[in-house]
């Protein structure tokens, strides 16, 4: 069973007020709080491999305890409940304090490996941090980020993960386009799994109240336990070291979901790892017909912040809201710039070195770059999809080879000429690299043929309102083999089909659970 040790509630210091009610909570960095009992808990998907890595057997996992535990429902030996507290900004405004209001830690486990991993049920109840909010989640969102965290880290991304999703046996009222609509839909639970939840937001916190001391010591716990190799390091010195590490993860984080075509759609500040993963997993999506322009969320569909061409600019963005908390200890900020440049640094070496592996590229060049740049400009201009265009780069022996990545046949009469005119160039180019060993295994590598496409998952999701839940289970199973052929599930790859286009929950999603 589950060792669990609790080091953020045993090191930092806790809301010493017992009530789970609504309030600003000051000079503490958690709350106590009990998940509020569901009607009839049942688990209908779980991860294996993350069971497996927590130490827990398939019979430990489907035992009524582990059930009841993932429920809210009861607890296990030494688990102790907590929300904590933290702020941010949100579409780029400050909004106070925030904190989880709909997600609840059972504590932290020793893994049989000695790695830690905090537990956190999200759609567990009302917290202190909820505000108005009643703390739950609906099943379609919790099948999305159930999904989504184990496909994540198949493709490679950094990610937290998912044990288990549990189907509570109670309603939750949700607006899902804000429009007035509510309705009662089926309620769940997600087992979230991180080495730790902490975010840019729990730091800036305590920096818009000056809280320099809780700032600190939040800091040399973050050090202390997740970037040990810092601590020789003294006072300023080690702050502007680990900051700079936080920069270069989230540079290295955010070229990757440039690699896979992955769109967060809330990198609000209080939705960035302070480990450099991807959390949060609320309105995402996967580019279908490339265009850097798409977001996923309708609350972003005016501004478009949150798009999948500017995803690096905004995490730098949050990189320096970061910073001007840290600059409240008197840090001076020049060495703080300085280490936010290592974002750029870092950005600009690991998206040349992805999208060289995806173009199939021994290494990057200026010839290479120009072809790339010249690629993005034709996909742009039509209606292409991006995951079948690279998956077929790999094995293309002539233009038409990319017809069927075309979502309008009229686009692939008018651009065939100009993709035959790039495709000699891009041809000549690998040719010239006489490196063909391995080339395709190195690009089908780089390039998923299975990502989870929304359309898949709201498929998953139809059938699970229906009271089928082994499409959640299906779809998982493909996602963990994302770059493989799998033959007989070909259909897993196809481009998003036109009756998805517009429906609700394959294109755009709101923020509503």
């Amino acid at each position: 069973m589950l060792k669990f040790d609790n080091r953020f509630i045993k090191e930092l210091p806790g809301d010493p007020n017992p009530r789970n009610h609504s309030r600003q909570v000051q000079g503490a960095f958690w709350s106590r709080v009990d998940p509020t009992p569901v009607a009839a808990p049942r688990l209908i998907a779980h991860s294996p491999e993350v069971a497996s890595m927590l130490g827990l057997s398939e019979a430990e996992l489907q035992s009524t305890d582990m059930v009841n535990a993932l429920s809210g429902n009861g607890t296990l030996p030494g688990m102790a409940t907590y929300a904590t507290v933290y702020g941010g900004h949100q579409f780029g405004n400050w909004a106070g304090q925030l904190g989880d209001g709909r997600a609840i830690l059972l504590g932290e486990i020793i893994a049989p490996d000695q790695q830690r991993y905090e537990l956190q049920l999200k759609g567990a109840g009302p917290t202190p941090y909820s505000r108005r909010a009643d703390g739950r989640a609906v099943l379609r969102s919790s099948i999305r980020e159930f999904l989504c965290s184990e496909a994540m880290h198949h493709l490679g991304v950094p990610t937290t993960r998912a044990l288990a999703l549990v189907q509570t046996g109670d309603r939750v009222v949700r607006d899902m386009f804000y429009d007035g609509n509510d309705e009662p839909e089926p309620g769940a639970i997600v087992c979230r799994v991180a080495p730790t939840f902490i975010r840019f937001g729990h730091f800036e916190l305590f920096a818009s109240r000056g809280e320099s001391a809780l700032l600190k010591e939040l800091i040399d716990f973050t050090i202390k336990h997740y970037f040990p190799q810092l601590l020789p390091l003294q006072d300023n010195e080690r702050i502007i070291a680990w900051y700079g590490e936080v920069c270069e993860r989230t540079a290295k984080l955010i070229a990757q979901w440039m690699r896979v075509g992955f769109v967060h759609g809330v990198m609000n500040t209080d939705n960035m790892s302070i480990l450099g993963l991807t959390i949060d997993y609320g309105p995402y999506g996967w580019i279908d017909n490339f265009d850097p322009g798409w977001t996923p969320n309708t609350t972003d569909a005016g501004g478009k912040r949150y798009a999948y061409g500017r995803q690096p600019g905004v995490a730098q963005w949050n990189l320096g809201r970061l910073a001007d908390a840290l600059s409240t200890l008197d840090i001076p900020s020049e060495d703080l710039q300085g280490a936010l440049a290592k974002f750029e640094s870092t950005y600009a070496v690991e998206i040349k070195r992805v999208f060289a592996n995806k173009f199939g590229f021994k290494t990057w060049s200026d010839k290479g770059g120009e072809i790339v740049d010249a690629a993005f400009a034709l996909l742009s201009a039509s209606e292409i999809d991006m995951t079948i265009f690279f998956r077929r780069l790999a094995t293309a022996a002539t233009v038409d080879d990319f017809k069927d990545a075309f979502y309008l046949d009229g686009e692939w009469a008018t651009e065939r000429e100009k993709f035959a005119v790039w495709f000699g160039h891009y041809s000549a180019l690998i040719a010239a690299e006489n490196d063909e060993e391995n080339r395709v295994e190195h690009m089908n590598a780089a390039n998923p043929k299975y990502v989870l496409r929304n359309y898949l998952a709201q498929q998953a999701i139809d059938a699970a309102h229906e009271g089928d839940t082994s499409k959640i289970s299906e779809l998982l199973d493909v996602m963990r083999r994302p770059y493989d052929e799998q033959p007989g599930f070909e259909g897993f790859a196809e481009k998003r089909p036109d009756w998805a286009r517009h429906k609700a929950g394959c294109s755009m999603l709101s923020c509503s659970s």
